[in-house]
């Protein structure tokens, strides 16, 4: 499989491995989210020693790289006159001395026991980097791993490392037009809907086959008991590094997948206490990227904190496959697809957790060139107006030069109408008498109105729309142009 999306940071390794100097990178990111598959595809394999690190021993592991050094190489490399980091360092880094070498050291954290032996490995690595080297090629080091709070700290003030760097590469999941291709052979809708069934890890993607229906991958590898992505997020949590009862990090999972959104009402469906140990275990989740943060539009962000899962594949897990495995249990895989899931939940579910996000990230990739204001973030609004009504807004942004941008989303199949209009204008207008100045700016006529309806817009739309207002219409077409 060809790589997708990684141009940039393609762009940067290649660069530093061009460089007239030894040059040293780090490259994180979460399990499968593709760090060792970029990291093998990007230069030929003679050019590149890579070794990944396994979950043993530091002395195995130190064994088993000096090992796999010197198959690679063609020199005779003995363990025995390898005693320590630093002599294993300086034959590492003087491979191949006439030639551009690579050196990728993958799952970098299994080289030492904790976070204090790592700093050890990397001050042996550094104390061999600073005493110079002998070589007329170049030289490529990358560091990598998937324990990312290990890995940022090597990259933090106070490490061996700090400031030898040459490059801090982040690797995020896919969004969701990088997803789709993924699944190239699905039209745009099905594309969204893998997008939310299987989220944005490349390594979830690549086993989807999209010369299938969308519902019978969802079948085969999210509900069915041996599927291979449902087993790998109800066991990811349990590979993460340093942390103590996985099952309770699992639980606040599940409560938010349930639908709790504060620290109270997760503590209400885990039946235990809001205290300080509770939300010390949200604030790791989201640290290590499993949660996201929302509050209200021009609310402060310290106040009315809600939390949801960050990858649409745990939404669908927890949220719609976990209280399916009843059904599943019953029925088997495909039938409860077919007869409890397919006709309600999931539809539901993208128009309601996923199609906002995929309009966000849309704006992101093309909304200047399609017409859009250079919005630097995207919110939403919900909650109780004066009148103690529930009011939405799905899409809240204030722009660059200053304008309000605010719109609606719609995944359903039928075509907006008058009534998607009218009930955005009408929920602008609670907000406004309920005292928040930014609906007020909103209903300015200066500010623009963006609505993304995957069916279309039927004529009755257009009727209602204010010819005052700058009313910005996208379609499927607008999210995945040719």
């Amino acid at each position: 499989m060809a790589l997708v999306n990684r141009e940039a940071e393609t762009a940067i390794l290649h660069a530093l491995l061009e460089r007239a100097k030894p040059a040293l990178a780090l490259v994180r990111g979460r399990r499968r989210v593709g760090k060792t598959y970029l990291l093998s595809n990007l230069w030929p394999s003679e050019q590149v020693l890579h070794y990944a690190a396994s979950s043993t021993t530091p002395v195995l592991n130190r064994q088993t790289l000096l090992e796999e050094a010197a198959r690679w190489s063609g020199e005779e490399i003995r363990p025995e006159d390898h005693p320590t980091w630093r002599t294993v360092f300086r034959t590492l880094l003087n491979l191949r001395p006439d030639h551009p070498t690579v050196i990728v050291l993958d799952e970098f954290q299994y080289l030492a026991d904790g976070e204090n032996g790592l700093r050890e490995v990397a001050s042996e690595l550094n104390a061999v980097w600073e005493s110079g080297l002998s070589r007329s090629a170049s030289l490529l080091v990358v560091l990598s791993g998937s324990a990312v709070r290990t890995l940022e700290a090597l990259a933090a003030g106070g490490s061996p490392l700090y400031g030898r760097l040459d490059a801090v590469i982040p690797l995020e999941p896919f969004d969701y037009y990088n997803a789709g291709q993924m699944v190239i052979r699905y039209g745009p809708r099905d594309r969204v809907r893998a997008y939310a069934a299987f989220g944005g890890l490349p390594a979830n993607l690549a086993v989807v086959d999209d010369t299938r229906r969308v519902g019978e991958n969802i079948a085969d590898l999210l509900l069915s008991p041996h599927g291979v992505v449902r087993s790998r997020l109800a066991t990811e949590v349990d590979q993460e590094e340093g942390l103590r009862n996985a099952a309770r990090y699992r639980a606040v999972l599940a409560s938010i997948g349930l639908g709790a959104r504060t620290v109270g009402e997760i503590a209400a469906k885990m039946g235990q206490k809001a205290d300080t140990a509770l939300k010390r275990v949200v604030d790791q989740l989201e640290h290590m990227s499993y949660l996201a943060r929302e509050v209200n539009f021009g609310a402060s962000p310290q106040r009315g904190i809600r939390y949801r899962l960050a990858d649409p594949a745990a939404r669908f897990h927890y949220g719609i496959g976990l209280p399916a495995e009843s059904a599943v249990a019953v029925l088997g895989p495909e039938a409860a697809w077919r007869v409890r899931i397919e006709p309600e939940a999931f539809p539901s579910y993208v128009g309601q957790q996923v199609f906002e996000d995929v309009a966000r990230q849309a704006c992101r990739r093309w909304g200047p060139q399609r017409g859009l204001p250079a919005v630097a973030e995207w919110g939403s609004w919900a909650g109780l107006d004066r009148a103690r009504r529930e009011v939405e807004v799905d899409l809240v942004g204030r722009a660059l030069d200053g304008q309000m941008v605010t719109g609606s989303v719609k995944f359903r199949r039928r075509a907006a109408d008058a009534r998607s209009y009218l009930d955005h204008a009408a929920a602008l207008e609670r907000l406004a008498d309920s005292g928040h100045g930014w609906a007020q700016e909103a209903l300015d006529s200066n500010s623009p109105f963006w609505f993304v309806a995957a069916a279309g817009y039927a004529p009755s739309f257009h009727e209602v729309a204010d010819p005052g207002r700058e009313v910005i219409c996208w379609t499927m077409d607008d999210l995945y142009p040719t």
